[in-house]
């Protein structure tokens, strides 16, 4: 198994180097681990003057999967769109054709009281939502900002092929058999045509997967019922925008973004596994950030990518174990709870394992 390993800026160095600890583990134990590592982001752009080199690409390519931390940082804000470190993501994605994003909102029993909703509200949760993540408002054209200052124009155009529709929605329905047989769509169709093709196309495909029950939500209904009655929710699936919105809403019922890992997979399984938060440079180098969405993006990419369930679950549940011992890095510990750094955290699910 090679893994392109790519740790990013701010706090991504750190957790990778947890994530890391744990494939060791697994590669010690007799699994086949090849890891390289490459420059991303703002630190490619630092030292190649890009963000996504053609070396990191060409190595995304031929890997079997990425591992990815986290890039950007303030001091990359005023550079030119094209060269800051969020166009290494956009571009892996888009040469890639990573275009399933798979985000799981789980709680964890011992971390309901960190979710800033009430407990009974959110035990138990297990929502899986489903971006899509190569088209849409992020890639459409025409894009642009024209015009003098006092008369400017900002354009960015929502778009949507039928192709582009339809294999999302095949992973939704397929995912959805997997575990509950709950799909729900969600869309703007009320007041955007890009919309209405897809709840169309939604309603074209249902007859195909006759065991899930379909259901269609507006966005904005859906965002507030995430805070009303999440675990009305199993399955979600939705375009570029509302999928970025909703999966970063859904991770803080679970009481922190620093928990919830993500997949991002092409047609044939292959993926890119990452932490679905960013790369909290105000932290950076402390030694405080979470590591663990790192690690169980980890668990993600072998039970996607390489269909290992057995080390996937193992890494899994070290996690739970180590969090049902009371450990806790500062952003999910509760007062009187004890706290420990990232490389703590780390070493105790590598305990656990």
């Amino acid at each position: 198994m090679k893994i392109a390993v790519m740790a990013g800026d701010g706090i991504g160095p750190e957790i990778m180097a947890e994530a890391l600890k744990v494939l060791e583990v697994l590669r010690r134990d007799g699994l086949n681990i090849e890891t390289e590592p490459a420059l991303v982001g703002g630190a490619a752009f630092d030292a190649h003057g890009h963000p996504l080199p053609a070396a990191t690409l060409a190595l995304a390519q031929s890997a079997d999967a990425v591992l990815f931390g986290a890039v950007g940082g303030p001091k990359y804000d005023t550079l030119l769109r094209e060269h800051r470190p969020e166009k290494a993501i956009l571009g892996l994605r888009k040469e890639c054709d990573f275009f399933a994003n798979l985000r799981p909102a789980n709680v964890f029993p011992e971390l309901a009281d960190a979710s800033t909703l009430k407990p009974e509200v959110v035990a138990g949760l297990d929502i899986m939502i489903i971006r899509e993540l190569t088209g849409d408002i992020y890639f459409g054209e025409p894009r642009s900002i024209s015009g003098a200052k006092g008369e400017r124009v900002g354009i960015n155009t929502m778009h949507y092929t039928e192709a582009q529709i339809r294999r999302i929605l095949h992973v939704g329905f397929r995912t959805a058999r997997q575990r509950s047989k709950k799909l729900c769509s969600i869309d703007k169709m009320n007041v955007l045509e890009a919309m209405q093709l897809w709840r169309d196309i939604a309603i074209e495909i249902a007859p195909e997967y006759p065991d899930v029950a379909l259901t269609h939500m507006l966005v904005d209904n859906a965002a507030m019922q995430l805070i009303r009655n999440p675990k009305q929710f199993d399955v979600m699936v939705a375009g570029n925008m509302f999928g970025d919105i909703l999966s970063d809403e859904a991770s803080m019922l679970t009481g922190s973004i620093g928990m919830l890992p993500s997949a991002s997979l092409d047609a044939s399984g292959k993926g890119l596994y990452e932490p679905i938060h960013g790369s909290a440079p105000d932290i950076a180098g402390k030694g405080i950030a979470n590591p663990l969405a790192q690690i169980l993006s980890a668990a993600m990419m072998l039970r996607y990518t390489f269909n290992l369930a057995e080390p996937a679950s193992r890494i899994e549940v070290a996690v739970r174990k180590t969090l049902a011992q009371g450990l806790r890095t500062g952003d999910i510990a509760q007062p009187k709870e004890l706290k420990v750094s990232t490389a703590q955290m780390g070493d105790a699910v590598v305990s656990n394992m």
